[in-house]
């Protein structure tokens, strides 16, 4: 099959650190690769995989201080996408809307993965507008603000089985992984490790959005010394951060998509406690691979029965459910129901 992955120009494929969208793209490519398939992917020129790679821009965007314009360099990647679309069995977006329109006018199979939230106001006219887009979700609760969408399935995000490696012994810190933001809430973490005496480790980026944030609400809670700031980490990091920790702590306070960051936590045995919202229920098992908890009280409660948790459990629900393997099977599927409808359509109905 002939696959073109369209990847957003934020971060390179995979990351050089924070950014689970690109890093799901990289997976899957990279799996497709493997598979068989012939593969082009539309990225930053600094994104490294094994597909024929088409650079929009030579740098990923987010930390490239010269870049003023982000939506400039995403407007030549379709451009570029859609003069070589004729070359492609499908095209499978991961850049949300931006294409629609220009999809719309052009007969080529396409798909879009939606790796956001979609409960934001100004997107219902949107994808309202657009409605005959087909598009897959990432999660089941995802869909819930737009349900008379054109879903093609859900496809949970899957990682490498061999990315983390499994660790059978607890480690002595709680982890912090991801964005310090308001919806992630890692003042919450820091009085979850005060509340039971346990250091709390925090890999973290901070966005420009969020300065005023961290500055104002997280910096003057950093001055406990259970409290330690390691800063963006990426995937050869995460390996040891994760790995080594007592449990990952992912405190959200929003709807969020799916949540890479708890089977990531999963592939290395580590158990999760993360606050009810948006998929959590959907990737947790409760009291199998962390505890879903509501309140404060109750995720210091969780952590102190972290220890009657099977490690390798945790693993053995990542092999079972999360797997890139999986993933790219669940997508191909989707593939060729696509491509076979399109090949099904009427003559006039393709003009």
């Amino acid at each position: 099959m002939r696959i073109a992955q369209v990847a957003p120009l934020y971060e390179s494929v995979p990351p050089k650190y924070y950014g689970g969208t690109e890093r799901v793209v990289s997976y899957l490519t990279e799996e497709l690769v493997r598979q068989g398939h012939e593969v082009t992917l539309f990225a930053s020129g600094d994104s490294v995989t094994k597909a024929r790679l088409i650079a929009a821009c030579q740098r990923s965007l987010r930390l490239d201080r010269h870049c003023i314009d982000h939506l400039a360099h995403h407007i030549v990647m379709l451009e570029r996408v859609f003069q070589q679309a004729p070359e492609f069995d499908i095209v499978h977006f991961h850049v949300d809307y931006l294409h629609f329109s220009m999809s719309r006018r052009q007969q080529i199979t396409h798909v879009t993965t939606l790796h956001g939230r979609l409960d934001i106001p100004d997107l219902f006219p949107l994808y309202h507008e657009f409605r005959d887009m087909p598009v897959i979700s990432i999660s089941n609760v995802q869909r819930e603000p737009l349900p008379w969408a054109n879903w093609q399935a859900t496809v949970y995000h899957g990682l490498p089985a061999d990315l983390y490696r499994f660790r059978a012994q607890p480690g002595s810190y709680l982890a912090f992984l991801g964005r310090i933001s308001p919806e992630k809430r890692v003042d919450r973490a820091i009085e979850i490790a005060k509340r039971i005496q346990i250091p709390l480790k925090i890999a973290a980026k901070v966005d420009r959005v969020d300065k005023k944030y961290f500055k104002t609400v997280i910096e003057p809670l950093l001055t406990d010394s259970l409290v330690e700031v390691v800063g963006e980490i990426g995937d050869r990091e995460k390996n040891e951060f994760l790995g080594n920790a007592y449990a990952l702590l992912s405190p959200i306070d929003w709807p969020e998509p799916f949540g890479l960051v708890m089977i990531e936590a999963m592939a290395c045995g580590t158990p999760v406690i993360a606050y009810r919202g948006g998929a959590v229920p959907e990737i947790m098992e409760e009291g199998q691979t962390g505890f879903i908890v509501e309140e404060l009280e109750d995720a210091v409660e969780a952590a102190r029965r972290i220890p009657k948790l099977s490690r390798k459990r945790c693993r053995e629900v990542f092999e079972q459910r999360f797997t890139v393997t999986r993933m790219a099977n669940d997508y191909v599927r989707v593939y060729e129901r696509l491509i076979n409808r399109k090949q099904d359509e009427p003559l006039e109905a393709r003009a």
